[in-house]
């Protein structure tokens, strides 16, 4: 059973009010907001049966809208980059909002994780939905979205359903900030991830081929300390990992792409998606962000693991995944984020 909690509602100082909830099944526990989808907590045990947040937020709606880190929220309406924020189909150009070097990043500076979001109870947990118009931050058509997030045992269920009138690209991920055990960084948590390949970049970001992960630093088929390559030149310009590994998954069913694990709290969580890729984040640009009573933020203090569709793929028809959703098709991510313990 799934109980579902109204909590006091934050005073949004752009008007209006956003709402929030709190969703727990026992093992697992969430607090929603509807403002930009966001997950502010996500409690869940440690080896002992401690529950503990594990996710990074901030108290007050005035902090969520003044960071630029897009803090447990939804990222759309087309998350990751889209190089120089231009993209054409149908023999029709589209300027997008530039907010990130020379790129769109994550649907523009007020993307879906700015927006005010429906919120209502589910049987098992809660459903958010948003109407995004036609030329939102320049994007074609109107996009009706729905958003689920689910409950089940020790599983947090993430579901988007999109659709639009026009065509146009969508790409929606769920960007919580992970930290497993409340220490200050990222570099003693473990990751272990099944992809064999990723994309290449240019220096603002933008795929540039697809590479094999052999020999190289962002191999992680093995479990791996994150701090532990940190140093190689291969995470320099980006100041650590801020990567897109590919899913080996043409039949986009729910397939598994890795594991994060904390030695310190024995807590784990490993993430299966329909989604072609993942972009693996370690907060390395997080530092001044304000979190949870007003502490600064840090460098590596977390880290995101991102399901989507691939960056530029709007404008790179040969990359993995049809990211153009044409009116009368509908646009479906899935994501199950398992939580168990090691001994």
């Amino acid at each position: 059973m799934v109980r579902f909690s109204v909590l006091e509602p934050w005073t949004d100082p752009r008007g209006g009010q956003i709402e929030r909830v709190r969703i727990d099944n026992g093992i697992l526990a969430l607090e929603v907001l509807s403002l930009g989808g966001i997950i502010r907590s996500l409690w869940a045990p440690d080896r002992d049966g401690n529950r503990a947040n594990l996710v990074l937020g901030c108290d007050s709606a005035e902090d969520y809208l003044t960071q630029d880190a897009h803090l447990g929220a939804i990222a759309g309406r087309y998350c990751n980059r889209i190089a120089n924020g231009r993209m054409q189909h149908h023999g029709e150009q589209y300027q997008l909002d530039v907010n990130q070097a020379s790129n769109c990043l994550h649907g523009g500076s007020e993307g879906f994780n700015r927006k005010l979001w429906h919120l209502g109870p589910l049987s098992d947990g809660v459903r958010l939905t948003l109407q995004s118009p036609d030329g939102d931050m320049g994007f074609p058509g109107n996009c009706t979205v729905q958003l689920d997030y689910r409950l089940a045992g020790n599983n947090l269920y993430v579901e988007i359903l999109a659709s639009v009138d026009k065509a146009c690209p969508i790409s929606l991920t769920q960007h919580s900030y992970f930290n497993l055990d409340g220490s200050d960084s990222n570099h003693g948590h473990w990751l272990q991830l099944d992809a064999q390949r990723y994309l290449s970049m240019n220096e603002v970001g933008i795929p540039t081929g697809i590479e094999r992960v052999d020999d190289s630093v962002l191999d992680l088929r093995r479990p791996t300390p994150l701090g532990a390559g940190l140093a190689d030149a291969m995470l320099a310009e980006t100041q650590g990992y801020d990567h897109c590994y590919l899913m080996d998954n043409p039949q986009a069913e729910l397939k598994r792409f890795g594991r994060l694990s904390s030695p310190v709290s024995g807590r784990a969580l490993s993430l299966y998606t329909n989604q072609p890729g993942v972009q693996l984040y370690g907060a390395n640009f997080l530092q001044g962000t304000l979190g949870r009573q007003q502490e600064v933020l840090q460098q590596h203090q977390a880290v995101c693991i991102e399901p989507q569709m691939l960056p530029d793929s709007p404008n790179q028809a040969d990359l993995l995944g049809n990211a153009w959703v044409e009116p009368g098709e509908l646009y479906h991510h899935i994501s199950r984020y398992q939580f168990d313990t090691d001994a």
